[in-house]
This record gives structure tokens, sequence and C-alpha cells, in this order.
């Protein structure tokens, strides 16, 4: 699978946007209830609402800026403390998913986070009725390695994420759904590494190995 890099962007400012529609839709939203809203009560409700969509805005681009973006700001190095500050402020917004993290050392290759980032994002949505997500990395002898392994009831996972994951997955069906999974397969590539991954019927694991990041 080889895909331009003009593609791989737009498909990845599309998925931004998508994911980005509902909490600035409901700030939208708030901010009309409270131009008519009297009552003070009320009125509170509507700020706590409309701090809640805030947050959850602000979380969703800090997290994406690294995940998918040039992660400007950031030499070769990142510290994992900032990968685990934006995971778990994702995680904060959903009550029913419990994460468990495992870091050898304290920094990682810039390639290796965005890797970890796009794992644990397909790790979140593979736990739709919640769960387990247990995060462990390491980086040694001039190499990452990453795992990443969701856990619950009922786990969802599009076989084309993992399709785009391993390279088989024809450019022509790549979407904006897809299109982090193929992102972090042609960095590993360009790193000399591999990604797989198990799925089950209540977990699924994915892997990374990537020499020289």
């Amino acid at each position: 699978m080889t895909t331009s890099s003009l593609e791989l962007a737009s498909l990845l400012c599309s998925r931004l946007c998508h994911d980005m529609l509902s909490p600035v839709g409901a700030l939208s939203n708030g901010l009309e209830l409270l131009a008519d809203e009297k009552d003070p009560e009320m009125r509170q409700r509507c700020f706590e609402l409309l701090d809640q969509s805030a947050r959850i805005s602000a979380d969703k681009l800090k997290f994406f800026r690294l995940a998918f973006g040039a992660a400007g700001g950031f030499g070769e190095l990142v510290p994992v403390s900032e990968a685990r500050v934006l995971v778990d402020g994702l995680v904060a917004n959903n009550a029913r998913i419990t994460v468990n993290w495992s870091l050898g050392g304290d920094s990682l290759p810039k390639a290796a986070v965005k890797t970890l980032l796009n794992f644990a994002l397909v790790g979140m949505e593979a736990l739709p009725r919640g769960g387990v997500l247990d995060i462990a990395a390491e980086f040694r002898d001039g190499s990452s390695e990453l795992v990443v392994r969701a856990a619950g009831q009922r786990i969802a996972f599009d076989r084309d994420i993992g399709r785009a994951l391993d390279g088989s997955l024809p450019t022509g069906e790549l979407s904006s759904r897809t299109a982090p999974a193929a992102m972090i397969h042609q960095l590993a590539q360009e790193q000399g590494g591999r990604l797989q991954y198990a799925l089950s019927d209540d977990a699924l694991v994915l892997g990374a190995v990537l020499p020289g990041a």
C-alpha cells in the first residue's frame, strides 16, 4: 500500500474534523441556549456544559496535534509524560474506561510516541462498552517496543484498520477512519520496524517494534 502525503493529510484532516464536530457543536448549542435562558439555575447548567465541551475540545486538539501533526515544539525525543497526559485527558471523558501504564524510561522518539498515541486511540474505540486499556512502552538499545491492550465486552475493531496497520489495505479503500493506521504503518516502514495486532472476543492487542525510533 502506498499513499501520497497529500491524500493521507487530507484524510487525517477529515478524521480530525469528524472527531471535533461533536464537542464544538455542543459549544455552539450551549451558547444559543445561554443567550435565551433567563433562569439562574438553568444558566449555571449551561455554563457547566460549555465548560465541559470546551475542555473536551481542548483535550482532543492537544491529542491530535501530537498524534497526527508534525509535533512542533518537541525534539527527537518526547517525554512519555506528555503522551500519558494526552491519553488520560481523552479517557477522562469516558468513565467506563480504565487505563494502566507501564513505561520504561522518561522519553521516547517522536515516531514511537505518535504510534503509541494512535494505538491508544484504536484501543479506546475498541471499547464501546468500556473496559481496561493497558499501555506499555520502552526505549532501549536504540529501539522502541510498544504494546497496547484493550480488554472488555464486545470488542469493536474494523478489520480495515488491521489491514491498514499491516499495509494490506489498497490505497483506493483508504478512509478517514483508517488513515491514522495507514500513517503509523508508513512511519514503521520508514524506521525499518513492524506493527502487528491480535484480536479475540474480549481483547485487542496492538504491538510495535521500531528500530531507531
